[in-house]
């Protein structure tokens, strides 16, 4: 099980929306190891496939609650919006405020092809979204507001000068 190498803002993958999953086969399971070891080893909460250059609907996930693997996640249902800080594994060094449902209900294909429905509240809600996010091709910036794009100016230029 090998780590993958994690894109990094402004690599264009991650802006692109990715594929549905029809189902659960080998190398989709692989993908979810591979990319379960790649977010432990990061220290992240959550990654999608795209981060790790791979175009499917497909994240993992832990939040201290055991491990999620995920495939074609849809939102069912959202409470009110509260705003909370946000870091990213795309994005080193970054962390912005962002506002999200503080809870959701979720449906999702497990690492088994079992439909699932998952109903999460606080960092687990705003990690699950977090995934969603860069499933659908948006990453943190895109969710702030100007100010904040300013005050993150110059360590978004440091990463597109890597």
């Amino acid at each position: 099980m090998p780590t993958l190498k994690i894109r990094v803002y402004p690599d264009p993958i991650l802006k692109k929306k990715t594929s549905f999953v029809a189902g659960i086969t080998d190398d989709e399971k692989k993908l979810f190891e591979d990319m379960a070891k790649t977010m432990y080893v990061a220290g992240g909460v959550g990654l999608a496939a795209n981060q790790v250059g791979v175009s499917k609907q497909i994240m993992v996930l832990d939040v201290g609650r055991g491990l999620l693997k995920l495939a074609n996640p849809k939102i069912l249902k959202a409470s009110c919006k509260k705003s909370g800080e946000e870091g990213c594994l795309s994005f080193p060094e970054i962390s912005v405020k962002i506002k999200r449902p503080e809870k959701v209900v979720i449906e999702a294909m497990n690492h088994e092809g079992a439909k699932v429905k998952i109903e999460a509240d606080g960092l687990f809600a705003r990690a699950l979204q977090h995934e969603m996010d860069h499933l659908a091709g948006v990453v943190i910036i895109d969710k702030i507001g100007i100010r904040q794009k300013f005050l993150i100016a110059g360590k978004l230029r440091k990463l597109k000068k890597k």
